[in-house]
């Protein structure tokens, strides 16, 4: 029984001693809280900072009460030299409709503000966030022709302030601006696009603040993850130069250029192999019967609706411009190739029936003159010539002489004389030449009418020569 009072009160004394220890380390980082609050860090032993004492707040040690920074720097002294520098996060988009491109970046500052110059035995910076820079003064930059633009928020303004202890001052933030971009289409889609971000002072002119690239081309610089989807980024550079307004001056502009070239094989497959495609079905009624009419005709106005709906979405996609563009140029010729050969088949349609219906007539003129030379050799003999004489009934004797002779008896007729007869053996010779000679002359002058399908054949190697031609020398162009 004493055993077990002898550890009950060994076992308070160690419960007394623990919590005698809690409250004093609970008082030293109430300490160390409260020294934090009012500017000093927390290092476990001592403050890094002298200057940044707990007593010290942060107005008082940049003396933000005591200067008017409603004035830039050295105010009625000499411009004010403010380094800029950016670094693109990404590129968002390019809007062809709109003519503008949309561009997420960090904008940095750099300047000097004696009048923010503290005290520090460790020569380190004091980095604030945006509630400060309503406090002092800060290059009133902007972006020239931007559209829309605004500072990230989330989950607080994305914005940086670090103050050095000789007055040297480090601005930062991130932005996100749309800025217009005059794009030329007129070799659209195998174009090149240079589209450029102004910044300048709103306020101040070359006389009170000098805006320059703080590194010069290395001040610029970019993630190498940046893409489009329409686009390959081919460079970006800086430039800067002055720009003159008539009412206010001259100002420092600084330029953010860069190159795109667009990506051609998507046109390849959304527009040109498309309509290529079409402009070759076209031709396979040149290998059609021409007596196909409902055939020929479907494909024909297939190709041309097609060619049409293609041209048309083109165009919903692009801005209205006054000029023509290489896209159009291309199309517009597919189409015509198309709506040629709907031409060459109603040309041959039209041939063909007209080639039918002399076709008609001369058939019809040859069984009437068929039917006649029957009925003229069917004429009873009472003449009592020979079988020779009485087969010559083509105008040497009329029907008049012939039935002049139709009281004579059928008495043997004395022989005709010999140079008689020679003449008329040859005038029926004559008589048959003068006959071939007018269906040949006739045969050439229809032998183009009678030979439709020869216009099928010839546009069967015209229609894709051409073509071929004319693709030889658009790509050679364009590309």
């Amino acid at each position: 029984m004493p055993y077990i009072k002898f550890l009950f009160l060994l076992f308070c004394l160690i419960l007394i001693g623990e919590c005698r220890k809690h409250k004093s380390r609970k008082r030293r980082w109430s300490g160390a809280v409260e020294s934090y609050k009012h500017g000093a860090p927390l290092t476990g032993k001592r403050m890094v900072d002298n200057t940044k004492s707990r007593k010290l707040k942060t107005d008082n040690l940049l003396r933000v009460d005591d200067h008017d920074f409603t004035m830039r720097p050295a105010f009625a002294g000499p411009a004010v030299p403010v380094g800029v520098d950016v670094q693109v996060e990404s590129l968002d988009s390019i809007s062809e409709v709109d003519m503008d491109f949309t561009m997420t970046l960090y904008l940095r500052h750099y300047w000097k503000d004696e009048r923010l110059s503290f005290p520090s035995t460790t020569n380190k910076s004091m980095t604030f966030d945006g509630r400060l820079v309503k406090k002092i003064w800060v290059p009133d930059v902007f972006f020239v022709h931007s559209k829309r633009s605004f500072i990230h928020d989330t989950t607080t303004e994305n914005i940086m302030l670090r103050v050095f202890p000789d007055g040297h001052v480090l601005y930062s933030l991130r932005v996100t601006v749309t800025a217009a971009c005059n794009m030329d289409f007129s070799r659209f889609p195998l174009d090149s696009q240079t589209c450029t971000l102004e910044l300048e002072s709103y306020a101040y002119t070359d006389e009170d603040l000098m805006l320059y690239w703080k590194s010069g081309d290395e001040s610029l610089s970019t993630d190498d993850r940046i893409s489009l989807s329409q686009f390959l980024i081919q460079k970006f550079h800086t430039t800067s130069r002055l720009a003159f307004y008539s009412s206010t001056g001259w100002y420092n502009r600084l330029y953010i250029n860069f190159t795109l070239r667009r990506h051609i094989f998507f046109f390849l497959l959304q527009t040109y192999f498309p309509a290529t495609l079409m402009v070759m079905l076209s031709w396979v009624s040149f290998w059609i019967d021409r007596r196909a009419v409902p055939a020929r005709v479907s494909l024909g106005i297939t190709t041309v609706l097609t060619m049409s709906t293609i041209i048309t979405g083109v165009n919903a996609s692009m801005p209205r411009v006054s000029y023509i563009k290489a896209v159009d140029i291309y199309l517009w010729v597919s189409f015509v190739f198309v709506f040629l050969s709907v031409l060459e088949y109603a040309a041959v349609n039209y041939l063909t029936t007209l080639r039918d219906g002399k076709d008609r007539k001369l058939r019809e003129k040859a069984r009437e003159q068929s039917l006649g030379l029957a009925r003229e050799q069917s004429l009873p003999c009472t003449c009592g010539m020979s079988h020779t004489g009485t087969m010559m009934v083509d105008g040497t004797y009329s029907e008049s002489d012939t039935n002049s002779l139709a009281g004579y008896t059928r008495a043997p007729a004395p022989e005709d004389p010999p140079e008689k007869q020679e003449r008329m053996v040859v005038h029926i010779s004559l008589d048959n030449e003068s006959t071939a000679t007018k269906k040949k002359t006739r045969f050439r002058s229809f032998s183009f009418m009678q030979n439709t399908h020869a216009i099928d054949t010839y546009s069967r190697m015209i229609f894709p020569g051409s073509y071929i031609i004319f693709n030889l020398i658009y790509w050679s162009v364009y590309c």
